[in-house]
C-alpha cells in the first residue's frame, strides 16, 4: 500500500537528533517521465515498494546547483562547498515512509563525488556540467568523463515563469518533488538518510530545448512524450546521517 497523505507529511516534519551536513539547492529543474513499474521492480532493491501516483510510476532527471555544502562544524570552503549536479531518480517507500532511490548522480565536483560515495554509499559520476543563466532562461549541458560509469550526457534550455508557490498534498505535484529521504543499499544492507528543508517554492517552466542519454546510462527507457516539468528553490537543506533499516 502506498503512503498516505498523513504519513507523507510526517515525512516532512524535521528529524530528531542532529544533522551532519549543511547545504543550499537551488535553480532545479524536475523532469519526469511516466514509466513501466515492471521496468522499474528489477532495478530496485526487492525490500523497497515502488511508490507510484494513482497506479503510475515515475523516473526523474533533476539538474540543479548546491553551494555552502558543508559539515556542521566547517564553514563553507572556497572550491569545495559549491557544485552542480544532474541525477536520474524514482520514487520508493519503506514502512510507510515515502523516498528517493538514485540510480545515478553526476557531479562536477570530485570531492563531492568521493565524499558522497563514501559517507552515503551513493552512485555518484564525476561529469563536466556547465549551467549558464540569462533571465529567466538556463542553460545546462554535461559530459560524463568518469570511467566507472557509462557514457552519458545532458544538455537542456528552461525558461521559468510564473511563481505557484509549494504543492498542494494530494497532487502528482507533491508526490513527486515532496521528498524527504533517499534510500540506498549496499551488498543485502538497505539505508536511509533523512533531510530537511521548507516546502519546494515553485515556479512554472517550459522546457525550450532537451537531449539527454542519462536515464538510458542507468539501463532505464522513458516514454517518448514531453516530461512534466517543474521549476523549485532556492531551499536551504539539513542532512541527517545514514542509518541501516
Amino acid at each position: 500500500m502506498t503512503p498516505s497523505v498523513v504519513e507523507r507529511l510526517a515525512a516532512r516534519e524535521r528529524p530528531e537528533g542532529s544533522p551532519v551536513m549543511y547545504q543550499s539547492w537551488g535553480n532545479l529543474l524536475f523532469m519526469h517521465w511516466e514509466v513501466s513499474a515492471n521496468a522499474l521492480r528489477k532495478h530496485v532493491p526487492r525490500r523497497l515498494e515502488l511508490d507510484t501516483f494513482e497506479g503510475r510510476a515515475y523516473v526523474g532527471l533533476t539538474p540543479f546547483k548546491l553551494w555552502g555544502v558543508r559539515p556542521v562544524f566547517t564553514p563553507p570552503l572556497p572550491l569545495v562547498s559549491e557544485f552542480l549536479e544532474i541525477n536520474v531518480r524514482t520514487y520508493v517507500h519503506l514502512d510507510g515512509v515515502p523516498g528517493v532511490w538514485f540510480f545515478s548522480l553526476d557531479a562536477n565536483s570530485m570531492v563531492a563525488v568521493q565524499g558522497a560515495r563514501t559517507l552515503f554509499r551513493l552512485p555518484y559520476f564525476h561529469s563536466r556540467i556547465e549551467m549558464k543563466g540569462q533571465g529567466a532562461t538556463t542553460h545546462c549541458n554535461a559530459w560524463r568523463d568518469d570511467a566507472s560509469g557509462a557514457e552519458a550526457g545532458f544538455d537542456a534550455i528552461w525558461e521559468t515563469g510564473a511563481e505557484r508557490g509549494a504543492a498542494e498534498p494530494g497532487t502528482l505535484d507533491f508526490f513527486l518533488v515532496e521528498r524527504y529521504c533517499l534510500y540506498t543499499a549496499e551488498k543485502e544492507k538497505l539505508f536511509r538518510a533523512r533531510i530537511h528543508h521548507q516546502p519546494w517554492p515553485l515556479r512554472d517552466a517550459t522546457l525550450l530545448k532537451h537531449r539527454s542519454s542519462m536515464i538510458e546510462a542507468a539501463g532505464l527507457s522513458k516514454s517518448g512524450s514531453d516530461p512534466l516539468i517543474q521549476h523549485g528553490g532556492p531551499v536551504d537543506v539539513e542532512v541527517w546521517p545514514l542509518e541501516e533499516v
